[in-house]
């Protein structure tokens, strides 16, 4: 297979990157910005035609969840517009696509795990386009696979792990909301399970729609954060503090924990806790860090 990854100086980009040694038989084409602008149909065409990609994974978003209420165009052009024209070749050229989404679509009103057919209701600008993506992508490209996620971390790019450590190192004391919860995702976890999905798809699988994907288990922002500081061996206290006392532009989910069973039954994923994969992720950070230093 040929793989497009989008958005390839991300996250997730920079995970797979990290992973492509593990099928020999594939070739991974990353492209970001400028190579590559999603919102210009004609440009996806030509790089898949050149390149003959056969499946793409739609890792481009705008994510700046505060700043999109400000900037709501450019939000809509990427999430829904990149998003539907990425589905449109993929549909024209009969490509497998992977489109990554996120639990910003539910309010948070639930007090159970979502499941894929519950009732989506974004709160912000950023939730709103993300859903409308997942619609345009449905629509034009019914057999491609939509990924929820949550609360993603890894060592690339600007996280909360990577902020928290920063911040701890920094002060004596942090508040950080109690009263908003759901499940951490280190990106190495996620970028897993698409290359496995990728790669049931390849030997046949059938199976397509809407799957939801975090790590196990569930935590407050507090907690996450308390995790953090004490795999890191960081003295900083933490203070649980209520959403009220930091207020954002944009108004997130109170409870976005997301039911992992459909993705697990469907493409035999196991799925770690969030403590286990924060631990390796921190590991994966000081490594890396003591390198830079010794350089």
């Amino acid at each position: 297979m040929n793989i497009l990854v989008t958005g390839a100086n991300g996250q997730l980009g920079s995970e797979i990157r990290k992973r492509e040694n593990e099928y020999k038989s594939w070739n991974f084409v990353y492209v970001d910005l400028p190579e590559l602008d999603i919102t210009n149909l004609a440009k996806i065409k030509e790089v898949v035609q050149r390149k003959s990609i056969t499946a793409i994974i739609n890792c481009a978003a705008y994510t700046a969840v505060d700043k999109a209420e400000t900037v709501a165009e450019t939000a809509y052009n990427v999430n829904v517009t990149g998003a539907e024209n990425l589905a449109k070749v993929a549909a024209e050229f009969k490509l497998k696509l992977i489109h990554i989404s996120t639990d910003f679509v539910f309010d948070g009103h639930s007090y159970l795990p979502y499941i894929e057919s519950d009732t989506p209701n974004p709160l912000s600008v950023y939730g709103k386009t993300k859903l409308e993506g997942e619609e345009k992508v449905m629509q034009v490209h019914p057999s491609s696979i939509i990924l929820r996620t949550a609360w993603l971390y890894s060592t690339y790019g600007t996280n909360f792990v990577k902020t928290m450590r920063k911040l701890g190192n920094e002060r004596e004391e942090l508040k950080v909301i109690f009263d908003q919860v759901g499940t951490p995702t280190w990106a190495g976890d996620l970028t897993a399970s698409i290359l496995i999905i990728l790669s049931s798809l390849e030997e046949g699988n059938e199976k397509r729609g809407m799957y939801h994907f975090s790590n196990e288990g569930v935590a407050s922002w507090y907690d996450f954060a308390v995790e953090i500081m004490a795999l890191s061996k960081i003295k900083c206290v933490v203070l649980p503090i209520e959403t009220k006392e930091y207020p954002t532009s944009a108004p997130r989910p109170s409870y976005s924990v997301l039911n992992k069973k459909k993705i697990k039954t469907d493409f035999a994923i196991e799925i770690p806790h969030w403590k286990e994969s924060l631990r390796k992720c921190i590991l994966e950070i000081e490594q890396k860090e003591y390198l830079q230093h010794e350089k």
